[in-house]
């Protein structure tokens, strides 16, 4: 897979196969947990590509929403890591991986197609979905973009939306699932669990010294879709997947300032220290609360432990 991270118009670094110079078909769009919808999109990319046509994708970071009202940015389902993974993982050719800044922001729909559809990435075919916006203030619609395509010489493609019980798929669904504790709804919703990861971290060892130590990532993804103390099974590196109780968040009972997720293994005693950890979500058990003593902590801990197993046997049992 070829990774563009230039600006407009400069010269591509990376890998790409020998055909990708003679041109692509292009979605664009946040692609932010690769949902089923976006899944419908890349499908048909796939369909209209060739040993002439590279498969490629055009995506931002930050999130445009997130750059124009940070103070209302929506809470994120992937990484930049895990959504080039995916994408990786789909056999896309080609990433433009855009940073949305103010001067990108400004670019007029038609200098949006010319620098980045037509000229960067060579457009033949272009696929999006059927509400797509483009431009300087979102002046740019799909029928803007057929007379564009016209012009600079690539086809339009509309692929309709994708609905599950009635109900169209989207990543604000899919955060408000979570947000819920809802994780096989929005399993559904994704076509594959919803998951976390990355290195442990050193933390303040406080865990370990009340009894729970904890592997704790930093969330790399903010703001978090979800919060809370919760059942889950994690594994390190490729290793098989463990029984977990998991508390995300500020950890205001014991003065926490950054967002960590903090993972309690049952019956493990390792040290994990600086390796890969990913962690899947099976039930939200509670919110963050504060407590009133260390005591008291560690007797709801104690019952949190006891609810997770509980609630891991059951899905084990399912599965």
């Amino acid at each position: 897979m070829q990774l563009i991270r230039n600006r407009p118009g400069a010269v591509a670094e990376g890998f790409a196969r020998n055909h990708a110079s003679q041109g692509s078909v292009v979605t664009v769009g946040n692609f932010d947990g690769l949902h089923r919808g976006h899944l419908a999109l890349l499908g048909r990319c796939r369909e209209l590509a060739d040993e002439n046509l590279a498969e490629a994708v055009m995506t931002f970071e930050p999130l445009p929403e997130a750059f124009f009202r940070p103070e209302q940015a929506p809470p994120r389902l992937s990484t930049v890591y895990q959504k080039l993974q995916l994408l990786r993982s789909l056999g896309v050719d080609i990433v433009w991986l855009t940073r949305f800044d103010r001067e990108f922001a400004s670019l007029t729909a038609r200098e949006f197609v010319e620098v980045a559809l037509a000229g960067t990435l060579r457009a033949r075919h272009v696929v999006v979905g059927e509400d797509f916006r483009f431009g300087r203030g979102r002046q740019g619609d799909v029928a803007m973009l057929r007379q564009l395509g016209a012009e600079f010489g690539f086809e339009v493609d509309i692929v309709p939306a994708v609905f599950d019980n009635g109900d169209r798929i989207s990543s604000s669904r899919i955060r408000q699932d979570l947000a819920d504790g809802a994780f096989d709804a929005a399993a559904g919703l994704l076509g594959r669990p919803f998951r976390m990861e990355g290195h442990v971290v050193r933390g303040a060892r406080l865990g370990g010294k009340l009894g729970y130590p904890t592997a704790n990532l930093r969330i790399r993804a903010q703001p978090s879709p979800l919060g809370g103390v919760l059942a889950v099974f994690a594994r390190i590196g490729n290793g098989a997947w463990r029984p977990a109780v998991a508390n995300l968040g500020r950890r205001p009972a014991v003065g926490g300032r950054e967002p960590l997720l903090e993972v309690h293994f049952f019956d493990f005693d390792e040290d994990i220290y600086g390796q890969r950890l990913e962690v899947q979500f099976v039930a939200k058990l509670r919110d963050e609360a504060n407590f009133e003593s260390l005591e008291a902590l560690v007797g709801q801990m104690r019952r949190d432990e006891q609810a997770a197993r509980d609630c891991l046997v059951r899905a084990s049992r399912r599965a």
